[in-house]
């Protein structure tokens, strides 16, 4: 066990670390398993979505995310599985603009005179 404080802390943050990763590549080859099972679209969907999360948190580098997902088109368009386009979530609408309060003017200090010599 570490004494230092800093290295305390590693080890705490190395744990988080290690079932955030253990967590995600159990999503992953889960996805896997439901799209060798039975290929279709939505398992398709889920895969990429799974690889790309994967990608982002750095349990697996983005170019094995992309030779995946490159892979398992390839398996889908050998099972007979069209193509789904990327449906874009609508455009959040913004926030109405507040309206800006008045700025209230700083009172002038008034100058002392100058002290005479």
């Amino acid at each position: 066990m570490p004494i230092i404080k800093s290295a305390k802390k590693r080890v705490r943050t190395a744990r988080k670390a290690t079932t955030r990763n253990v967590k995600t590549k159990r999503q992953l080859r889960a996805a896997f398993k439901l799209f060798a099972k039975s290929p279709s679209a939505k398992a398709q969907n889920g895969v990429y979505s799974s690889l790309d999360k994967a990608a982002k948190k750095g349990v697996i580098h983005k170019n094995k995310a992309a030779r995946l997902k490159r892979r398992a088109a390839a398996r889908a368009k050998a099972a007979g599985i069209k193509p789904t386009k990327a449906t874009k979530a609508p455009a959040k609408k913004a926030a109405p603009a507040k309206a800006a309060k008045p700025v209230a003017k700083k009172p002038v200090a008034k100058k002392k005179p100058a002290a005479k010599k």
